[in-house]
């Protein structure tokens, strides 16, 4: 099965340190660098159903604002109560050879 992908903007777009939200077919998908590694993640908490990307990247995990909820952002697997449920994680790619690459996420969340 191919994936398909859609061109969400370049890399210095999202590399300032802070959780991003961008739609992809009518999904909401939260955007992280760090590192310089690029994450996507469902940007809607498990537990409190809320932005994810109003709350705050530590180190690669990105924290609930409303309870406190932590998940991981390379499995989506959470990391702190409250939540119990993993988030969905897309796949990403990078298109360009030069330091400001076009960044690309997948348009379905990974199977688990």
């Amino acid at each position: 099965m191919s994936v398909d992908f859609a061109p969400i903007g370049h890399l210095v777009d999202f590399n300032d340190g802070k959780p991003h939200r961008v739609e992809v077919n009518g999904q909401d998908i939260l955007i992280a660098v760090v590192d310089q590694e690029v994450y996507a993640v469902s940007d809607t908490c498990t537990h409190a159903e809320v932005s994810l990307s109003e709350g705050e990247l530590v180190d690669c995990k990105i924290e609930c604002f409303l309870h406190g909820a932590a998940f991981d952002l390379k499995s989506g697997e959470p990391t702190s109560p409250p939540a119990t449920t993993a988030l969905a994680t897309y796949e990403i790619a990078l298109e360009g050879e030069d330091e400001n690459p076009l960044i690309l996420v997948s348009t379905k969340a990974k199977e688990k």
